[in-house]
């Protein structure tokens, strides 16, 4: 299978390699059928910090990493500055798989963060979605800001992947035909090794976006590149020394694969000292005092594990500092 070529758009001198969202388009089809366009998400040290954080069960990690790099390809369809979040709840030994990207410069900037919540004991010899899931539903928000309404879209945990289940809720919720391909894991599959994740997706849209597209079992070129699709492997996604444009140029080399500019993908938690304090000090200072350990009030983020500490004299005096006479604090 060609592995090197010239795709249309392709990388240049300083061009990102790794940590990156690649969008494409596929010309294959006739004029008039449905467009065949994707993106996908490298993801090396950025997943490996984020997953190194916590101390997560290899189960756990590799199916946040599937998580993280699922929403960084979700998310690189958006144009504008606000939070994408994909999220799962279920009754399984993880029961929360959460991943946000914050978008800047309208779209050309990602910053990722991920969480999952999860039973140790139960999750002793669970491998898979669906065993660590188990049941109930997959959803994902939009937020613009405080100026426009919030976007959610949820649907039932259906599939035994996590793939199944991003493709199960296009289906249900979007009415949209969408293949999607998921993998993370140690980089060259050693024990210790760095953790890395990958995703692709392809999505068949008409080419009127107002309508919607009838069931595709004619549609030649969707079921084809769906084929090629499937010849990817865990290895080649995941694989650093393979750029993202030519994994594209190996998979979709005959169906005239075209790349734009990529984009690039950071670790970015939104928590902050200024953020703990402004919960910490809506608290009566009784409850306050009842948190205190040792005179310290101490809160860790569960994205990033950075801990903040008080003492309740800290919150008590910049609460003073910053009240007006006519508004005390109880």
């Amino acid at each position: 299978m060609p592995d090197s070529g010239p795709v249309p758009g392709g990388r240049g001198p300083d061009r990102p390699t790794d940590d990156l969202i690649q969008p494409f388009q596929l010309d294959s089809g006739e004029a008039g059928e449905a467009r065949l366009t994707g993106r996908l998400a490298r993801l090396g040290p950025v997943v490996d910090d984020v997953l190194g954080r916590h101390e997560y069960p290899e189960p756990v990690a590799r199916l946040l990493g599937e998580a993280l790099a699922l929403c960084a390809t979700l998310a690189g369809a958006l144009k504008f500055d606000g939070i994408f979040t994909f999220q799962i709840q279920g009754d399984g030994p993880v029961s929360l798989l959460l991943a946000d990207i914050e978008t800047r410069e309208d779209g050309e900037r990602y910053l990722v963060r991920g969480y999952a919540k999860y039973d140790e004991e139960k999750v002793v010899g669970q491998t898979g979605a669906r065993a660590l899931l188990g049941t109930g539903y997959l959803a994902l928000t939009v937020d613009q800001g405080p100026h426009t309404d919030r976007y959610q879209g949820m649907v039932e945990l259906v599939g035994d992947t996590l793939a199944e289940c991003a493709q199960h809720y296009f289906r249900q919720s979007q009415q949209m035909d969408a293949a999607i391909m998921l993998s993370a894991g140690r980089a060259g599959g050693a024990p210790d090794g760095p953790w890395r994740a990958g995703a692709m997706m392809v999505q068949r849209i008409a080419e009127d976006e107002t309508r919607q597209l009838p069931s595709d079992d004619g549609d030649d070129a969707w079921r084809r590149v769906m084929m090629l699709m499937a010849t990817g492997t865990d290895e080649e996604i995941l694989d650093p020394a393979l750029t993202a444009d030519r994994y594209l140029f190996r998979l979709f080399h005959e169906e005239g694969v075209r790349v734009t500019p990529p984009r690039p993908v950071a670790r970015g938690c939104r928590c902050s000292a200024e953020r703990v304090y402004n919960v910490l000090v809506r608290l009566p200072s009784e409850e306050l005092d009842d948190l205190a350990e040792d005179g310290w009030l101490e809160v860790t983020c569960e994205f990033c594990s950075e801990t903040y500490r008080f003492t309740p004299d800290d919150i008590e005096a910049r609460a003073s500092a910053t009240e007006s006479p006519e508004s005390p604090r109880e």
